[in-house]
Parts: structure tokens; C-alpha cells; sequence
């Protein structure tokens, strides 16, 4: 390679780095694999160490991915949280144990394995949990205290006085991530691709509520800084913690030798599959810490550790069939079915195949060779085909729906083929666990299993049945009395009084969420309103686009809607909007950006106080911005509004401004 090609590798390949670094490490969305990821990172440090000229200070090799998100205020570590060094051979471990022997001679090693989650650092003080904060770049972090409030198995006081830190992985067990994802299914929404992102996102929702709700755990595996105790040695350090109260790592081993550790590692990955959570590798760590000191570290990693990643399990079988199943919004998604195979310690014989793109681009033909493997070790997918079968052809989606037999469509821009009947059963169950959601109807008590039980014993065939259901038809269900039924009912009759937008949220329109059926209702402020409105008004909201804009016309425009929307009426459900009026508009026809940390109010506070005085809240600064309320660590939108030239206010002078 010339060095002209070598500049031109390093260059792209730092480029591909740093961006799915970023999808990676801030927005919880990769679209790589890791070994991927790895692989590529692999070359840049070996193009760099050949053409060293062309290696620059912010290279993806020499710092640690990551960064504070701005929805978070920052918190500076007192201890860097450093990234570690990747290997993934055995050979490239006995190289490590030969550069350490060179620096300090013969070690102990401590092996463990490498739990696949979000790094975070838990600070105490007199015994007292104070804050907690993610990795970010290792220097700067994500304060997340909050959040990590609701994981049980952190505690909050402990019998230490002084200061401590801890950095522990934050993860989420098989068992809650396959809740998780059934929950995102039922609701239509987004399916989190691993367990490892669905923790990360967990951590860093606005709402801790949310977090909770997402049952994550933790394994503590450092010490990173402690007060008026010496200890001289990581597995001294972890059995302290463990004695004071925190969940460590499930094995952690002292070896006499890297041959010692090597075999460790073996043991590890050969139980690899039968862990209730991820693991992504094991790592060998020098156990003294003197010993630690004298090695030292490079800008990015410590030179006395090293991180064994496991190869991804692939193994080839055999498509026997292509089933569809059919989503609450009517998307159509196929799922391979083969024969039954052995992977990370289950046996799996199914797997989603995405849409017909996914199966175009592979050119997959049932009665193929496919080659299947877990992704993040719990969910199946298909990597490609090994062997075509021969006289095969592609297959290809059906063209109408194979629940209702009503004609299937593609919207422009999507992959996804969607089936027309708003009444399909496959959709249904779908559709009523949606209406009777928290942020739609919110009736309490009417999750997934009653509902399933409901339509099982067909005494629902619509959302507009559960207004007719009677305490009888409840109280004889398991699991159900005269109380719980009578409860039940009252929390329907309740629903009907709902707000306005609650009711257009729970009609499951495509592209319409919870805020922007608040943005609908406020223009038009009830249902015949909505009914009666051209794609043109509607476009003319301020947050809707086209798309929403059509999607809402045509929902309304059809017979079937207009029957439904009649029987609601007559049953009781409320389709009008409370008429607003507002003590006071001074900030009428005014928009306000908020960002950074406030110290007096929650940026949801400030947002009621601006709307409740005429004035409207948007999420980006634009030209039509006004203001830009700006609290401490206010980022890119600070920035922004200065370019353009918009009001940028402090928290002292919102005050005065709604004095």
C-alpha cells in the first residue's frame, strides 16, 4: 500500500469510526454489527502503526467513544473511565502477558467476564449514594443519578464512611429484554435490536418511571476511587464491595499465568449461553495495583488489562418456510422458519426476516442454505445464504393480507408492506392493547392478557365492545371477583371523560403519536372539526407535515371511520376539546427553545408556565424561534440561536418575565 492509499484508508475508516461510534455510544442505534466495528477499528491501528505520520490526536484509536448527551447536565470523573484494549485471538493474549512481563516481570491475573451493557460510575459519600453518571468519553460523563435511583440492586446507603466510586455495567437480563420487546410489539412501536441498547436507552430516559419500568441490573467490576482503606489488589477490592452490599460480577478468578487465564476465559465462553444476561467477551487484568502503576496507561486504554472478545456463533441450516404475520399498524413482516439448531446454548428455528428489501438484497429462497446467528447471543437473525437450492427463486411477499385477504400496499418511502382492513383480526388485539394504553384511554386494568382472554372468550370483537361489557361478563373470568370486575368496568365508563387528544391518540392513526394529537385537537377542537378538515388545514399545523398531514385525511375520509366515530358518540365518549382560557397571553404568538439544566424548575415546569401564558414550546431553533431559555450546559442549541441571531435568556430573566 502506497502512502497515498494508507492516508486515504485512515481517513475513511476514522470517518466510518466516529460515526457509528456516535450511533453506538449516544443514540443507543447502531447499524453495525460489533465484530463489524471491531474488525474496522482493528485496521486503522494496524494502518496507523505502519504509516504513523498520518495517525492524528482524535483518532477513534486513541479516544474513548462516547459522549454526554445534552438532554443531561455533565459530570466530570474523578477517575478517567477508560476503554480497553481488544484482542481476539489467544495468540494476542500471550503478546500482553509478554509486554507486561517486560515492564514489571511475572503477574496474577485477575479473569472475568465482560458484561455487555452501559458503563457507569456510582459515586458515595459517608455511605450515602450522591450521583451517578455514564462513561460519555471517559473524561466527561451523563448525570443519570436519577434513573439509577430505580435499580433495585444499586444501593443507596451503604457501611462506608468517606468517599467511594465504583464503575459497574449496567444491563439488562434476557428475561425483561424479551418483556421488553413483546411490549414494543403489542404497541406497534420500535423493537429494541439487543438487550444492550434497550439498557442504554432505559438509562437515559427523561422520565425515571420509565427506567423502572424497564427492570435493569448491574454488575460492579472496579473500584475507582476510595477514602481511608488500602487495598492491593482488584479481587481484594471486589470481595470489600461485595461485603458492603453491591451485586459484583457473577465470577471473578486470580491466575497464576496467561495460560491459567486463557483457559478461564474457555470456561467462560463455554457457559456463554446459559447466563440469564450478555456477555460480549472476558478480560485479564493485572490484580496488583502498584504493579498498575507502573505499566501505566496509553490515551485511551490501560496497558495492564485486555478485553477477549468472543467470535459470533454462526451455523448453517435449512429455510423450510417464509410465515407472515401481520402487526397492529397492519405492517406485514415475514419470519424465517428452519430446521432447529443449537445456538449460544438454545435451540432456535425461527427468525425475522425484516421486509422484502431484506429478502431481495439476500436473495433468499425458501428450501436455501442460510447461514443463522444470535444477535447480542439471545435474538436470531439471518446473516445470508450459504447454498441456494437449485431452481429456486426469490421469494416474494404476498399481495394481499394473509389474516384478512384485503389488498396489501406500500407507502412510498417504506419498506414495509401494510394491509388496508382497519378491521383485520390479526391487528386487533394489536389495536386494543393501544386504545386502552396509559397514554392513550388509560383504562387501568385492561392490559394484554385480559384483553387476550376478552377476545378469546369473544366477548369483544372491537374497541367499541368494551363499552358494552358488564360486571357479569367479567366476574367469572380467572383471576377475576365481583370487586376486581366492578373495578374494571368503572375504569371503562371512566375512559370516556378522557381529554379530547387521549381519544384521537388511542385510534392508532399511522404517524399520529400522543404529541401530535395534542397539536390536532388544538386546531381543531373536536371531532366533526377533524372530520370535516381538508390535507391542506391540516399540513397547516405548525409540527405536522404532509405525510401526518395525509395520513389523518384519509383515516377520517373513510365510511368505516365515520360508523365507528358515530357509536362513540353515542356511547358516550368524549370528542370535544376544553375551551382554553387563558388569566394571561403575554407570551401569545411567542415560541420558546429550552435547553441546558435549570436549577428552579424541570424544563416540563417551565414549558406548562410558557403555554399556560399563551406561548408555544418547540424542540429545535429555527428562524421562527423567539426565545431560547438556556440553563447550565446548554449545548448545540445555544449555539445555534447565536448563529441566527435569537434571543438567548437566562433563568433569571424568564423570572422576570413571568413575574
Amino acid at each position: 500500500m502506497t502512502e497515498r492509499e494508507a492516508k486515504i484508508k485512515i481517513e475513511e475508516l476514522s470517518a466510518k469510526l466516529k460515526y457509528h461510534s456516535v450511533k453506538y455510544y449516544v443514540d443507543d442505534n447502531p447499524e453495525i454489527e460489533d465484530y463489524e466495528y471491531d474488525m474496522m477499528m482493528r485496521e486503522l491501528r494496524s494502518l496507523e502503526e505502519q504509516f504513523p505520520q498520518f495517525a492524528v490526536a482524535d483518532s477513534p484509536t486513541k479516544v474513548v467513544g462516547g459522549a454526554a448527551a445534552i438532554q443531561f447536565s455533565e459530570v466530570t470523573h474523578a477517575v478517567k473511565m477508560e476503554s480497553l484494549l481488544d484482542a481476539f485471538s489467544f495468540e494476542e493474549l500471550e503478546a500482553f502477558d509478554k509486554r507486561v512481563f517486560d515492564e514489571v516481570g511475572s503477574v496474577v491475573y485477575s479473569v472475568e467476564p465482560k458484561i455487555d451493557g452501559l458503563s457507569v460510575s456510582l459515586e458515595y459519600e459517608n455511605g450515602l449514594f450522591v450521583r451517578g453518571a455514564t462513561r460519555g468519553d471517559g473524561v466527561t460523563g451523563e448525570n443519570v443519578t436519577a434513573n439509577l435511583m430505580t435499580v433495585k440492586s444499586i444501593p443507596k446507603k451503604i457501611d462506608f464512611n468517606g468517599r467511594l466510586i465504583v464503575r459497574g455495567e449496567v444491563y439488562m437480563p434476557h428475561d425483561s429484554f424479551l418483556r421488553l420487546i413483546e411490549r414494543q410489539e403489542n404497541m406497534g412501536e420500535k423493537i429494541a435490536k439487543n438487550p444492550r441498547n434497550a439498557a442504554a436507552g432505559s438509562l437515559r430516559q427523561k422520565n425515571p418511571k420509565i427506567t423502572a419500568e424497564r427492570e435493569l441490573d448491574i454488575f460492579i467490576f472496579n473500584v475507582q476511587l476510595i477514602d481511608g482503606k488500602e487495598i492491593k489488589g482488584h479481587v481484594e477490592s471486589l470481595d470489600l464491595i461485595k461485603s458492603l452490599g453491591f451485586n459484583v460480577l457473577p465470577s471473578y478468578k486470580k491466575c497464576n499465568s496467561i495460560g491459567e487465564a486463557i483457559a478461564e476465559i474457555e470456561k467462560i465462553g463455554e457457559k456463554r449461553g446459559e447466563l440469564p444476561f450478555d456477555i460480549d467477551g472476558a478480560v485479564i487484568k493485572v490484580d496488583d495495583l502498584r504493579e498498575r502503576d507502573n505499566i501505566g496507561s496509553t490515551s485511551k486504554y490501560p496497558k495492564w488489562a485486555i478485553a477477549y472478545k468472543y467470535p459470533p456463533e454462526e451455523k448453517e441450516t435449512v429455510l423450510t418456510n417464509i410465515e407472515i404475520n401481520v402487526g397492529r399498524t397492519g405492517a406485514l413482516t415475514p419470519t424465517a422458519e428452519f430446521l432447529p439448531i443449537s445456538l449460544a446454548g438454545t435451540t432456535v428455528s425461527r427468525a425475522v426476516l425484516h421486509n422484502q428489501d431484506f429478502i431481495n438484497e439476500k436473495g433468499i429462497s425458501i428450501g436455501d442454505t442460510i447461514i443463522v446467528r444470535k444477535a447480542g447471543d439471545i435474538i436470531p437473525e439471518v446473516v445470508g445464504v450459504a447454498r441456494h437450492i437449485e431452481g429456486g427463486t426469490v421469494y416474494q411477499m404476498p399481495d394481499v393480507c394473509p389474516s384478512c385477504g384485503a389488498h396489501v400496499y406500500r407507502e412510498e418511502g417504506e419498506a414495509a408492506l401494510r394491509c388496508t382492513n382497519t378491521d383485520c383480526p390479526a391487528q386487533l388485539l394489536r389495536h386494543l392493547i393501544h386504545f386502552a394504553s396509559r397514554d392513550a384511554m388509560d383504562i387501568e386494568g385492561l392490559g394484554p392478557a385480559v384483553l387476550g382472554v376478552l377476545l378469546d372468550k369473544e366477548l369483544i370483537s372491537s374497541t367499541l365492545d368494551l363499552y358494552s361489557l358488564k360486571i357479569s361478563d367479567i366476574n367469572t373470568l380467572e383471576g377475576f371477583g365481583d370487586k376486581s370486575a366492578e373495578n374494571l368496568i368503572s375504569a371503562i365508563n371512566k375512559s370516556k371523560q378522557n381529554e379530547f387528544y387521549r381519544f384521537i391518540y388511542a385510534l392508532g392513526i399511522r404517524h399520529i403519536g400522543n404529541k401530535a394529537a395534542k397539536l390536532l385537537v388544538s386546531r381543531f377542537s373536536d371531532i366533526d372539526s377533524i372530520m370535516s378538515a381538508t390535507v391542506e388545514e391540516i399540513a397547516g399545523i405548525e409540527g405536522f407535515g404532509q405525510i401526518m398531514a395525509q395520513s389523518v385525511y384519509d383515516y377520517m375520509s373513510m365510511p368505516e371511520t365515520a360508523l365507528m366515530i358515530s357509536r362513540f358518540k353515542e356511547i358516550g365518549v368524549n370528542m370535544k376539546a376544553e375551551e382554553t382560557i387563558l388569566a394571561d397571553n403575554r407570551f401569545s404568538g411567542k415560541t420558546f427553545v429550552l435547553t441546558g439544566t435549570l436549577e428552579k424548575y424541570k424544563r416540563s415546569e417551565a414549558a406548562e408556565i410558557i403555554e399556560s401564558m399563551g406561548g408555544k414550546t418547540a424542540s429545535s431553533v429555527s428562524k421562527k424561534t423567539d426565545y431560547v431559555l438556556a440553563g447550565e450546559n446548554a449545548g448545540s442549541k445555544l449555539d445555534k440561536a447565536n448563529d441566527l441571531g435569537v434571543a438567548v435568556i437566562s433563568e433569571a430573566e424568564f423570572e422576570e418575565m413571568i413575574k
